[in-house]
């Protein structure tokens, strides 16, 4: 049961001592004007670039606010984290800097771009254990180990120190702008930011509108709002890993029901596109956890209208070897690529039917793989059609239909799609 005293929200005085303590060893990163944000959406338009930190996160500012504040004692057996990435780099950069040695438990799913980033920070004072398939996994793992070795653990959300830590964010966006703020969209995982820059704001700049932005496949804030209490969903989807918990934190929840206005989901296919947007537009690299933010402006885009809007991009750390799937992804999301299981009639020249019969002069075949291997002429086949208009999908169902070609059409069918695709 949580104190009264840090119930709602942390103390400015916490923030601002956290300030102090990182000073020197975390960027104060830039609020950026986007022009071309605020003119699609007719608002003015701000990013506050956590991507620029020296680990390519915000996760730094706790992390390091947390080990530097450590006694000899507590130091002494080493430290212990769990990370889906982002906070083990920033626990590798303090141990480094601190010469303090650190166990990090991270899921066997963490992009390998993120787990090399832990190498490169930690160097000799870092041991990394791949263990689990999501955050919470690893965290057990590491829990575990701690009563084993008497380690301290360093929590990536649900600590005071930490979440004091990002809070230094939110006095920095106040410092850098003259302006009132009428939104602030930062993205929910664990809860920490949330609730050390919500703090801040709800103090500093009450009339802001806080807004907290989870993925749709890991929305454990939003639902442990709707039952009341602190929820642990039973599954989650993994690909938003920065923001992937099944739990969020017992104090972080706290305080986010006391400090946030309001919460928003954010489909994955949404984020990719978000994604790639930012990187063709405004050549930014963000992961997709640090999309979530921006992302909501999608949705929200009436409300936002000749309004001042924040968006927290709290990390760049994305493995170029995912842009295949994040393509394919925001292709989905928007209607220009479906797949389908096309029985062939078994007649000669059915092939070339569809092709110049079936298929629209903007319609390309991305995809073309037989479910047989054998008699691959009479057998049926999962194709993938890309469209240049989202207009284009009715017709081209329509001809399939008509000549007879139409079997399975897989993108309403999750778990055929997921099994062939």
């Amino acid at each position: 049961m949580l104190s009264e005293s840090i119930k709602n929200s942390i103390s400015l005085e916490e923030i601002y001592k956290a300030q102090q303590s990182i000073k020197g060893v975390v960027h104060a990163t830039p609020l950026v004007f986007m022009k071309n944000f605020s003119e699609y959406y007719n608002a003015n338009i701000y990013f506050k670039r956590e991507d620029l930190q020296v680990v390519r996160s915000y996760k730094i500012r706790g992390a390091y606010n947390k080990i530097q504040g450590l006694s000899d004692n507590e130091l002494k057996n080493g430290i212990v984290c769990a990370s889906a990435g982002n906070h083990a780099q920033g626990v590798a950069f303090a141990c480094k800097k601190l010469k303090v040695h650190g166990t990090v438990f991270m899921p066997v799913t963490t992009p390998p771009q993120k787990i090399q980033q832990v190498t490169m920070f930690g160097g000799s004072f870092v041991d990394i254990k791949l263990i689990g398939d999501s955050f919470d996994d690893s965290q057990k793992a590491a829990s575990e180990f701690c009563k084993l070795h008497n380690s301290t653990f360093v929590h990536p959300f649900d600590d005071l120190d930490v979440i004091a830590g990002q809070g230094t964010i939110g006095l920095e966006i106040l410092n850098d702008i003259d302006t009132q703020i009428d939104y602030l969209y930062m993205p929910v995982g664990g809860g920490g930011l949330a609730s050390g820059v919500g703090s801040v704001f709800k103090t500093l700049s009450p009339t802001t509108k806080l807004i907290g932005v989870e993925p749709k496949g890991a929305p454990s804030l939003t639902t442990s709002l709707e039952k009341g209490e602190n929820t642990t969903l039973s599954e989650i989807e993994k690909f938003v890993d920065g923001a992937a918990v099944k739990r969020m934190g017992e104090l972080t929840f706290e305080f986010c029901k006391g400090l946030l206005n309001g919460t928003d989901t954010i489909c994955e296919g949404l984020i990719c596109e978000t994604i790639l947007k930012v990187y063709n537009e405004n050549a930014l690299v963000v992961e997709p956890a640090g999309a979530l933010s921006i992302a909501a402006l999608e949705k929200q885009k009436e409300q936002i209208k000749g309004k001042t809007v924040v968006c927290i991009v709290s990390g760049g750390n994305n493995d170029i070897t995912r842009m295949e799937e994040m393509k394919e992804r925001a292709l989905l999301y928007q209607g220009l690529k479906h797949y389908f299981i096309i029985r062939f009639p078994q007649r000669a020249g059915a092939l070339k039917e569809f092709v110049v019969d079936v298929l629209g002069p903007n319609d390309d075949i991305a995809y073309f793989e037989y479910t047989k291997k054998n008699n691959r002429d009479k057998g049926p086949a999962v194709v993938g059609i890309e469209l240049k208009s989202k207009s284009d999908f009715k017709p081209l169902m329509e001809r399939m239909e008509q000549k007879g070609f139409l079997s399975e059409y897989l993108n309403e069918n999750q778990q055929l799609f997921q099994f062939l695709v």
